[in-house]
């Protein structure tokens, strides 16, 4: 009998280390996907980035600050947007952040997130859903925290929100080396500023390698702010374009979608 059990326990081990072994599975045999998002509700990504995503046929994902005066003055813009396939994420009504870290002199009392309890915050997070509702008519959707900041008041407000969102970038972190060990609820970004083409590429490639996912969170294309060049942005979409074989771009919604059909998705 006790034979038979260390057998029986030998059989689920083997069978458990190959499923862990087994590499992630993207669509179309990709080796890895790329997921291109802006932050902010910036002018430079309706006049520069929107055009060059769509004359490679790429579907990117927009987080929307819901205040910003740009929202209303180009609605029909980003309505746009979000008919030809970009997705349009929850950024907020406010973009508060907490004005106690370092090098956040720029946070207005108004708008720090020390001020707001996490209850409140997660009303507004709720507005702002519906908000987007009325702009694209989409139900499912994803939310990239203001500066990364996880607390209101002091409170974790993210977990009260894991309900509302198919997945959550919550930090800026490396490139995903493990997707077993992704948390969909804290997904790391790179958010990219001044960097060439090829410096972009390289971090698309190293996923490959990986055989992971590159989350890129642009703010800037050629003007704005914490900027990327027009020509370093056109660069790395014309590699993505003539390797579509390799990598699989889409918006982060559409991949998270992917994600969490998984085994270790969820």
């Amino acid at each position: 009998m006790q034979k038979m059990y260390c057998l029986v326990l030998c059989l689920w081990l083997a069978a458990a280390n190959a499923v862990a072994a087994e590499p992630f599975h993207w669509p179309n045999g990709a080796k890895a996907a790329v997921s291109l998002a802006y932050d902010d509700t910036l002018a430079s990504q309706l006049d520069v980035a929107i055009p060059a995503l769509n004359a490679h046929g790429f579907k990117a994902s927009f987080y929307l600050q819901l205040s910003t005066p740009l929202l209303t003055a180009r609605l029909s813009d980003w309505r746009a947007a979000a008919a030809q396939g970009h997705e349009l994420g929850n950024h907020t009504l406010f973009h508060q952040c907490s004005a106690g870290k370092p090098s956040r002199s720029w946070v207005s009392a108004e708008n720090d997130l020390d001020n707001i309890s996490a209850a409140q915050l997660v009303q507004q997070i709720r507005l702002a859903n519906s908000m987007l509702f009325a702009i694209d008519g989409q139900t499912e959707r994803t939310f990239t925290a203001p500066c990364g900041d996880e607390l209101a008041g002091g409170q974790p407000y993210l977990p009260l929100i894991y309900g509302d969102f198919v997945a959550i970038k919550a930090k800026t972190g490396p490139i995903i080396t493990d997707m077993a060990k992704l948390n969909v609820h804290a997904v790391e970004v790179i958010a990219p500023v001044g960097s060439s083409g090829a410096e972009l590429i390289a971090l698309v490639k190293k996923a490959a390698q990986h055989g992971t996912m590159v989350n890129f969170t642009f703010h800037g294309i050629g003007g704005d702010h914490l900027t990327v060049s027009a020509p370093a942005h056109a660069e790395l979409l014309a590699y993505l374009a003539a390797n579509r074989d390799i990598y699989w771009t889409d918006t982060f919604l559409n991949i998270m979608r992917h994600v969490r059909t998984q085994p270790a998705g969820d």
